[in-house]
This record gives structure tokens, C-alpha cells and sequence, in this order.
């Protein structure tokens, strides 16, 4: 399929009509995940300051990192994470994958690595605990993300999606979602698009709360994140 990237100005015009609708859920799952999210940054805001001072006194660099990744209906946004990575990240992730044949067939594979030399002493604990997607409550609050929809993706991931992409365009990106509770990066990326569609097709509010009170004892258990 052709790629599904847009400016954030700029109207999809060569994908299914669904994805050009409002995100699933409409005003209710707006409500609930801006209703979410708000409560979440108050009751939060001390953790957000103790990790942001642990990034900045550990390694150089900004507290935040945002990503460019994809949206509803394709529009792009930044997503928001504590910076788990050294500044020179993308010189030693070169290194590692040149030096590396398994790695870098790894990362053809997944786009993630188990042992990611990037990634800081803090950054593996931020991320064991899925603390450095906290500051995604921030996206959500500006309507970019949900609370519970498939993962933000880039655009070289989506055109995998193949033809799923249409359901993937069809809602918010989420905070959490099927994929974070069912084994993360444990599971296959067949399989988490699989999750995303089948989310897309059978959505309901209750479906949305029962994911977020799974993800308690999914992250809490680190369950396939690294």
C-alpha cells in the first residue's frame, strides 16, 4: 500500500473511507481518556519529577524524547518518553549492527533489540517498569493518543500493517492496548497486528477498562517489554 504518512495539515486521500471517519469511540472514549489521563498527571506529577531529575543527573542530555510517529488518519505526531537513550544512540546502534550480523537481523526483524546498546543503566529500569511512556498521559491530554489503542507506530511499520492499516488509522494510538498485555515483545508482529485489528472490530468502553486493570499486573510483572 502507499504510505500512510501526512503532514498533521494534511487530509488523508488514498485509504479506505473508515479511517477518514472520527476515531472509534467518538465523544465517550474522549471523555474517558482525557477524564483518565488528567487524574493520572496529578496523582503522578511527584514519580514524573524524581525520573525526570534521575535522567538529567545520570546522563547528559534533555530529560524528554519525542519520536515522530503515526496517528489517526495518518496524521503525524511526537511521542512523548523519558529519554532511556544515550545522546549518541544512533552512532552506537550503528556500530552495534555492523559489528553484530544476529542483531542486525534482529532489528530487520522487530525494530527493537533485547540488548540494545543505547539504551542507559536508567533507561533499562524506566523501561522494565514501562515508566518511560508516562509522559505519553501528555499526548493523550492533546488528543493525539488514547488510553487504550494499538501501539504508535512509524511509518515504515505501518506499511507492514498491509492492508490492517485501515483499522490501525481507524482510532488513536494508545498508552496501553491488547499487544501490552498479551506478552509485548514476546510475541510476534503478525501477531500485534492481528491484536490492533481485532481491537479496531470489536471495540467497547467496558473492553477499554478491562485492558487498562490487565495492564497493572502485565507491567508490574514485566511481562515482554525491554
Amino acid at each position: 500500500m502507499k504510505s500512510a504518512t501526512r503532514s498533521a495539515d494534511t487530509p488523508l486521500s488514498d485509504l479506505d473511507h473508515a479511517a477518514m471517519t472520527l476515531p472509534i469511540g467518538g465523544l465517550a472514549k474522549r471523555t474517558f481518556d482525557v477524564t483518565a489521563a488528567g487524574m493520572a498527571l496529578i496523582v503522578f506529577s511527584p514519580l514524573f519529577l524524581m525520573i525526570m531529575a534521575l535522567v538529567k543527573l545520570t546522563d547528559k542530555g534533555p530529560a524528554f524524547y519525542g519520536h515522530s510517529r503515526i496517528g489517526h488518519r495518518g496524521r503525524v505526531f511526537k511521542c512523548l518518553k523519558f529519554r532511556t537513550m544515550a545522546v549518541n544512540g544512533d552512532e552506537l546502534l550503528r556500530k552495534h549492527l555492523r559489528e553484530n550480523p544476529e542483531a542486525a537481523e534482529e532489528w530487520r526483524q522487530t525494530r527493537k533489540l533485547k540488548d540494545d546498546p543505547r539504551v542507559t543503566a536508567v533507561g533499562r529500569v524506566l523501561r522494565k517498569l514501562s515508566l518511560d511512556e508516562l509522559p505519553q498521559l501528555l499526548n493523550i491530554v492533546r488528543g493525539e493518543m488514547s488510553v487504550v489503542g494499538p501501539r504508535p507506530v512509524v511509518d515504515d511499520e505501518l506499511k507492514v500493517y498491509d492492508s490492517s492499516a485501515v483499522y490501525y488509522l481507524q482510532t488513536r494510538p494508545g498508552l496501553t492496548g491488547l499487544w501490552q498485555i498479551s506478552g509485548r515483545n514476546d510475541v510476534s508482529y503478525e501477531t500485534r497486528i492481528a491484536f490492533d485489528t481485532q481491537y479496531v472490530q470489536n471495540w467497547s468502553l467496558i473492553k477499554d477498562v478491562s485492558i487498562i486493570l490487565k495492564t497493572i499486573p502485565a507491567v508490574c510483572m514485566a511481562r515482554g517489554s525491554y
